[in-house]
Parts: C-alpha cells; sequence; structure tokens
C-alpha cells in the first residue's frame, strides 16, 4: 500500500486542514509579532523602575510600535529602560517594513528560494497590485529604508550633539530617524519634539522623513528608477499630487485657524508660526510627533487633523489611513458620475472597472469601523465627543497624536483602541478578506438585474 501510495501519479496533499490566504496570514504573522513583543515589554528589565508594567499596558505598547502608530500607555522617554525603547524600535523596525518583508529578506539571507505563494503573501504585505518583482522590491524597501534612516539619524546626531553627549545624541538620533521614517511618532524625549519648535534643521529632517516614509516603497523605487516625470506610472503620480495638495492645504488652513492661538503658534516668532504650521500639517499623514500642544488646538484644527489623519498615507508606505491614492480615485469617480460617463478615468487613464468599488468599500468600511468604537469609547471612556472621535481616527490611521484621552483609558478602552490600531495597520479591506470566506458558488452565477433608486 505504501509503495503504491509512493508511485502515485498525482502528489499526495500533506497538509490536513485548509490553507491560509495571504489575508489571513499577514493577520495572524502580525499578532505574533505583536504578542511577543508584549511578553518582551512585560519583562521587568523593560522599565527604568524594573518592575512590570503590566501585560495589558506591554500589549498596548507592542500593538502601537508594530502598527506604526505612537499611542502610548506609558511614558516611552521616561518610563521604559533602555532595553524597552530599544525593543520598541525594533518593533517599529519591522511593522515599518511589513512581516513578508522581513521574512523575504531572512529567507534571502539564508539561501531560500521564494516561492509563489511567498511572492503572494509579499504582494498582499506590500499592497502591490502585481506579482512580478516582489523579491527586488523587497530589497528595495531594506536598502532604501536603511539609507533613508541612515542619512536622516546622521543629520539629526549633528543637531542634538549641540546640546548632548555624542554617545545620547546618537542614540536618540538612530531612535528618532527609525521612529519618524517608520512614521510611528514615538520618541525618547518625554515630550515628543515640542522642544524644538523653533528648530529648523530638527523640524524639516523629521519632517523629510516621515514624508519619505509616507510615499510608499513602490512610489520611491520609481522615482529613483525612472527619474523623470513623464515616465512616473500613474500610481507614482497620483501619490505625489495628493500628497503635495494635502500638505499645502494641511499647512495654510492650520496656520490660519493658529495663528493667535497664545497656546499653540502665536506664542512663537514669525518665523516659528511658519515652521510649526508646516510640522504640524505633515505629522498627522500618520506620523504623531508634535511640535506644538495637540490638546490646546482648537475645536476647528481637530477637525481638521481627523480628516488628514482618517487620509493618512500612501500605498505600501509605512502609514496607515484609507490611502492618498483611495480619496483620488473617489474624487475621479465621483466626477465621472456627475458627467455620466461610464468610466473613471484619472490623470488620462481609465482605471480598471472595480477600482471605484473597491475604493467605495475602503471608505465605507472605515467609516463604519470609526463610528462603531467612537460610540462604545463615549459609552465606556466618558469623554467628549471630539475627544474620542479624534483618539479613533488618530489610532485608525496610526498617527499617534492624543489630545489625553488614551492615558487614561479603561481596560476595554484600551482592547478598543488596540483593535482599532491593528485595523488601521492591516487595512480594513485586507482584515475584511481575512475574516471573510469565499463559497465554492461564488462566480458562477449572476442574479437578475433590477434596479434600485438612488439619491
Amino acid at each position: 500500500m505504501l509503495s503504491k501510495v509512493r508511485n502515485a501519479p498525482f502528489p499526495v496533499r500533506r497538509s490536513l486542514g485548509p490553507q491560509l490566504s495571504p489575508a489571513q496570514f499577514l493577520v495572524l504573522g502580525y499578532l505574533g509579532v505583536i504578542f511577543f513583543g508584549a511578553l518582551l515589554l512585560a519583562l521587568p528589565t523593560a522599565t527604568v523602575k524594573r518592575a512590570s508594567m503590566g501585560y495589558l499596558d506591554a500589549l498596548f505598547t507592542s500593538t502601537s510600535a508594530v502598527c506604526v502608530t505612537g499611542l502610548t500607555v506609558v511614558n516611552t522617554g521616561h518610563e521604559l529602560s533602555r532595553m524597552g525603547q530599544v525593543t520598541v524600535m525594533v518593533l517599529i523596525q519591522i511593522g515599518a517594513l511589513g512581516i513578508m518583508t522581513m521574512s523575504t529578506l531572512f529567507a534571502l539571507l539564508t539561501g531560500r528560494r521564494i516561492s509563489l505563494r511567498g511572492r503572494l503573501f509579499l504582494r498582499e504585505d506590500l499592497n502591490q497590485g502585481y506579482i512580478a518583482g516582489m523579491v527586488r522590491l523587497a530589497r528595495y524597501c531594506l536598502v532604501s529604508t536603511l539609507a533613508i534612516e541612515g542619512l536622516g539619524a546622521l543629520s539629526l546626531w549633528i543637531c542634538f550633539l549641540q546640546e548632548m553627549p555624542w554617545q545620547k545624541a546618537l542614540y536618540y538620533a538612530v531612535f528618532h530617524s527609525v521612529s519618524a521614517f517608520g512614521n510611528a511618532g514615538f520618541d525618547v524625549t518625554g515630550s515628543s519634539l515640542e522642544g524644538y519648535s523653533t528648530n529648523i534643521a530638527v523640524n524639516l529632517i523629521v519632517a523629510l522623513l516621515i514624508i519619505f516614509g509616507g510615499l510608499g516603497f513602490g512610489v520611491l523605487v520609481d522615482i529613483y528608477e525612472e527619474r523623470s516625470w513623464r515616465r512616473l506610472s500613474l500610481h507614482t503620480k497620483t501619490v505625489l499630487r495628493m500628497t503635495l495638495l494635502l500638505l499645502m492645504i494641511g499647512w495654510a488652513a492650520i496656520g490660519l485657524l493658529e495663528w493667535n492661538n497664545p497656546a499653540t503658534l502665536g506664542s512663537l516668532p514669525l518665523a516659528g508660526r511658519v515652521l510649526a504650521s508646516f510640522f504640524a500639517a505633515v505629522t498627522p499623514r500618520t506620523a504623531g510627533f508634535n511640535t506644538i500642544s495637540t490638546a490646546a488646538l482648537s475645536p476647528a484644527t481637530l477637525f481638521l487633523l481627523i480628516g488628514l489623519m482618517f487620509v493618512g498615507a500612501s500605498p505600501g508606505s509605512t502609514g496607515g489611513g484609507v490611502k492618498t491614492t483611495t480619496i483620488a480615485v473617489i474624487l475621479a469617480g465621483l466626477r465621472s458620475v456627475i458627467r455620466g460617463e461610464d468610466d473613471v478615468n484619472l490623470s488620462g487613464r481609465r482605471l480598471p472597472a472595480g477600482d471605484f468599488g473597491k475604493a467605495v468599500a475602503i471608505i465605507t468600511l472605515a467609516f463604519a469601523l470609526i463610528f462603531l468604537i467612537t460610540g462604545i469609547l463615549l459609552m465606556t471612556e466618558g469623554h467628549g465627543l471630539m475627544t474620542t472621535i479624534f483618539e479613533v481616527v488618530s489610532a485608525f490611521g496610526t498617527v499617534g497624536l492624543s489630545t489625553g484621552l488614551t492615558l487614561s483609558l479603561s481596560p476595554v478602552g484600551k482592547f478598543l483602541i488596540m483593535a482599532t490600531m491593528f485595523c488601521g495597520r492591516i487595512g480594513p479591506m485586507t482584515l475584511a478578506l481575512a475574516l471573510g470566506q469565499r463559497t465554492s458558488l461564488s462566480g458562477r452565477y449572476r442574479y437578475p438585474e433590477e434596479q434600485v433608486g438612488l439619491g
């Protein structure tokens, strides 16, 4: 009987259960890293007082780091030891590069070949539309990350040398460079970058790291290889245009709204106001650093930041949110509907038929998640609507800006914010695909067509 099985013309399937889809594999992969990071952060050596912070707070910190968010229930700079801070930095790096990117690079270093299934997982993690060139893109991700973070760390080291010993300056520079490019927002100063609100060099270096991290690895590769606007892909052009548009709108609006607010821009000199308003427009793109007090911002500015955080960064980047390209496709689709056009066109190109529907689904799922979590937190935490929804959108966009609600969260609130950060990092569509299950008859039949009234 054994010989017959061995000589069978078809391979015998060894797995007893169904194989995981790429979306399910990513969800489990990120959860595994989060729980392992929480175990490390729960050790007594991870805190300054050499006493465990408790597994719940360790789990929250690990989730925030892997999801590159920056919301914290413990002060990273004052309460975590050097071991705890380094653990957070490593988790940020893993979360920024992606689970499958790290796994692929490890496999390449050990001489293993990347299978087709592995390339499918990698494509899902990097949010790319094609499977070709995935391994090469993973290499570019590592090289570009190390190069940009290294240059950023060197630049920040020179800045920090003016006020601290070179060893401490180097550590601060490396940590904040990794955190900024990863769009994480963690800091070891204890008060984010509020002490550098008028420091032009520190502001511009951190802002550039945030912007480059939020563009996406595919965009960085396309810019490096093509080096000409005409040869850039539609995706790259859309990302660059939307990023510039949102930065300019945010910069101008924040400057106007906070110009005379003595608790934010009003107490700064003219150049400081311009610089601080620019940085405040950059950081809601899922970064989480702040040079002015977030809690002191006017309600109108907080409402504007909610919109910027909801959009977030771009696909395949280190940031969260619904992504800039999603908003661009939604706007293009609305224009086509208003004009009565059958196709959705963007920058002289016709988009695939399903792109507009996918963009609508992403926006709908994001709104539903934010609405649900906000409603529950209003009942469990007892804070105002603006404060609560700001924290929820900050968690979903993996931003990390906070008006102070996170520090006072109940255990239920912590779990809800953790879930929101995780959904924001994985993406609502990927999470929905991981939880959903396609039936065997899917795609084999079509229902009869009938219209319903709209609008």
